[in-house]
């Protein structure tokens, strides 16, 4: 399992608006009608990295917790679907259902948001507030694939917890570690 880190975008930075297709409906869904009221949580994640697999009951309670606390998740595949064909969005769908993720999995087959997001690795996170400026970026929690860690979603949650309690949110945040994102 190669470990690649997120590439820690600035905070302060505004969200890049993207429109991508839901695996789940396939239907067309923009930043804009998918943000929370609170905040906005997306997620660059696929269906075979085994460091995502380690935290998607975490994903799906996360989304749980917060939504009634108008803060919104979004997961995003980028991966190259020809040379990892188990990341295609027709797999994507049954991923989502098999998971119980209750936000949507989108599909970026040009690979343009990873990009424009500077993602780097599956799963990487980016928090933005309610005017889409970025918050917090970096890890779930110190739980990784075999460390014995358990996986409590600590450091997003903070961060979470203080959006909505309307405190600062530290500055010093760790990167996220998973797979590398599968380029074209």
């Amino acid at each position: 399992m190669a470990r690649t880190q997120s590439n820690m975008l600035p905070l302060g930075t505004k969200a890049p608006d993207f429109t991508l297709t839901d695996t789940l409906d396939h239907t067309k869904k923009s930043l804009n009608e998918l943000k929370g009221t609170t905040a906005t949580l997306i997620m660059f994640i696929c269906n075979h990295c085994p460091f995502v697999i380690h935290v998607n009951t975490e994903l799906s309670r996360l989304a749980k917790d917060y939504v009634s606390k108008g803060i919104n998740c979004i997961a995003i595949s980028s991966n190259d679907v020809e040379n990892y064909p188990q990341d295609a969005p027709n797999l994507m769908k049954q991923h989502a259902i098999d998971n119980g993720y209750i936000f949507p999995y989108l599909y970026d087959p040009t690979q343009e948001v990873a990009k424009a997001y500077d993602a780097a690795c599956t799963p990487d996170f980016f928090l933005f507030d309610s005017a889409l400026k970025l918050v917090y970026t970096g890890q779930l929690d110190a739980s990784r694939p075999g460390n014995g860690i358990p996986v409590t979603g600590k450091d997003i949650r903070i961060a979470m917890d203080a959006l909505i309690n309307k405190k600062a949110i530290h500055p010093n945040q760790k990167p996220s570690v998973g797979c590398g994102i599968k380029w074209k």
